[in-house]
C-alpha cells in the first residue's frame, strides 16, 4: 500500500516530467484541483488534464517538494519550491508555497494552495524530503 508521501512524490515527478497520464493515475476520478492561473477549482481527472494542457501551453511551472507534514485534521501539507517561467525561459515567479492534500483510498481527492507563512503551524508530524529516502 502506498503512503501519502509516495503518492505525492509520484505526482510531483509526473507533473515536472509533463506526464499527464502518470499524474492522473495518482488522483481520485472526482478530484478537486485548484486552478492556480484563473482561480477556483477544476473537478475530475479530465478537467485536470485540460487545465494542465492549457497551463503548459502558456507557462513552464516546476514544483519541488521540500517538506512533508500532517496537519491536525489529517491532511498532508507539502512545502514546495515553485519556479514558473514563461515560454521563453524567463522567471515569472520563484516562491515557496504550501500544497494541502486530502488523500482518500490511496488517491488524491483534493488539493489546496496557500502562501507559506512562517507563523503557520502545520501539525503534529513533519519530515524533510530527500530523493530516495523512504
Amino acid at each position: 500500500m502506498s503512503t501519502a508521501r509516495d503518492v505525492l512524490t509520484a505526482v510531483y515527478k509526473a507533473f515536472n516530467d509533463r506526464d499527464i497520464e502518470r499524474a492522473l493515475a495518482t488522483m481520485h476520478p472526482d478530484v478537486d484541483w485548484p486552478n492556480g492561473m484563473e482561480g477556483g477549482y477544476v473537478h475530475g481527472q479530465e478537467a485536470v488534464r485540460d487545465y494542465w494542457t492549457r497551463q503548459w501551453g502558456l507557462i513552464d511551472p516546476h514544483v519541488e517538494p521540500q517538506r512533508f507534514s500532517t496537519d491536525n485534521t489529517g491532511r498532508t501539507v507539502v512545502d514546495v519550491h515553485q519556479v514558473v517561467r514563461d515560454r521563453e525561459g524567463r522567471v515569472l515567479t520563484d516562491q515557496m508555497l504550501q500544497h494541502i492534500y486530502v488523500i482518500q483510498d490511496g488517491l488524491i481527492r483534493k488539493m489546496e494552495i496557500r502562501k507559506r507563512s512562517s507563523n503557520v503551524h502545520v501539525g503534529r508530524h513533519q519530515e524533510r524530503y530527500k530523493e530516495g529516502e523512504r
